[in-house]
C-alpha cells in the first residue's frame, strides 16, 4: 500500500496551525466552540449591531460558537448561563448541542417547513439582527460552489426583508469569487448602508469575506 507522504505533510502542517492559532487557543480558555466566535464579535464591536433586548436569528449556526457569543452578549453580565435580555433563535441542517436559552431549530433553511417553523419561533415580531454564518458543502468547482453560496445569501435577504425591523441588520458570509460583485449589488438594493468586513480572526489566506447591511429600504 502507497501512503501520501505529501496529504501527510499537509495535513500534520494544518493541524499544527490550528492547535497553534492563537484564536484557536482563546476559544479553549474562554469556553467557545469554535474561533469563529471572534469573527462576529469583532464585527458587532465594530458596528454595535447587538444591544441588550434584541431578537437575533443566527443561520447556519452549529456548532453553536456565534449563539454562545450573541447569548452572552445579551446577558446583563455577560455569561454563558443565567439571565437573558433578548431572544435567540438558530438554526442549522446539523444538530448543536443545546445553549441556556437559545431557540433551536434543526433543519434546511432552503425548505419551506423549516422556514415556518423559523416563523413560529419568531412569533411575529419584527427582529433587530439576523446574522448567517452559512456555507454549502463545496464541491471544488467555483462557479458550482459560487451558484450555492448565492442562493444561501439570496434567502438570508429575503428573509431579513421579512421580518426585520427598519433600522435591522444582516451579516452574512461570503467568499470572493463568482457571484461576489452581484451579492454586493444585492446588498445595496436592500440597505441604506452596506460594509465589508474583513475580521483579524478570519485566516489570511481564506477568501471569505463578511457583508453587512444596515437599515432595510423602504
Amino acid at each position: 500500500m502507497k501512503i501520501n507522504t505529501k496529504s501527510k505533510k499537509v495535513d500534520k502542517a494544518w493541524l499544527n496551525n490550528h492547535v497553534n492559532d492563537p484564536y484557536v487557543q482563546a476559544a479553549q480558555k474562554d469556553g467557545y466552540r469554535a474561533r469563529a466566535a471572534y469573527k462576529l464579535k469583532e464585527i458587532d464591536e465594530a458596528l454595535k449591531l447587538i444591544h441588550p433586548g434584541d431578537i437575533v436569528v443566527d443561520l447556519g449556526c452549529a456548532p453553536g460558537a456565534w449563539s454562545q457569543y450573541l447569548r452572552r452578549k445579551l446577558a446583563p453580565k455577560g455569561a454563558a448561563v443565567g439571565d437573558l435580555n433578548g431572544t435567540i433563535i438558530s438554526l442549522d441542517l446539523l444538530p448543536m448541542e443545546s445553549i441556556e436559552g437559545v431557540h433551536f431549530i434543526q433543519g434546511d433553511f432552503r425548505e419551506e417547513p423549516v422556514l415556518a417553523q423559523l416563523e413560529e419561533a419568531v412569533q411575529g415580531r419584527a427582529v433587530d439582527v439576523v446574522v448567517s454564518d452559512m456555507a454549502p458543502n463545496l464541491s471544488g468547482n467555483s462557479t458550482t460552489d459560487g451558484a450555492r453560496i448565492t442562493h444561501l445569501i439570496e434567502l438570508a435577504v429575503d428573509f431579513a426583508t421579512h421580518h426585520l425591523k427598519p433600522e435591522g441588520a444582516l451579516v452574512v458570509k461570503l467568499f470572493h469569487g463568482p457571484g461576489y460583485d452581484e451579492l454586493v449589488a444585492l446588498f445595496r438594493q436592500t440597505f441604506r448602508t452596506v460594509k465589508t468586513f474583513k475580521p483579524k480572526s478570519s485566516r489570511i489566506r481564506s477568501s471569505e469575506t463578511f457583508l453587512i447591511g444596515m437599515g432595510l429600504k423602504t
